[in-house]
């Protein structure tokens, strides 16, 4: 596996348990003891997902050239 594959992998799961983690913080808050620290944690977690979404598609878009293998 190259260096680039690795990497657009490597994105597209952090950017799954970005969206994973922040959906289960939102949707568990109210059965925690501490659910404001759940809601900050889970919008965070959102905020970084959408993060991850632009960086790996500047990431696509600067590594267009260059070869998989």
């Amino acid at each position: 596996m190259s260096l680039k594959a690795f990497h657009f992998v490597f994105i597209a799961v952090s950017i799954l348990l970005s969206f994973g983690f922040g959906a289960w913080c939102l949707t568990h808050r109210e059965a925690a003891a501490d659910s404001q620290m759940l809601l900050y944690l889970g919008i965070g977690s959102l905020v970084c997902g959408v993060a991850l979404v632009g960086y790996g598609v500047a990431v696509i878009r600067k590594l267009k050239n260059i070869s998989y293998l």
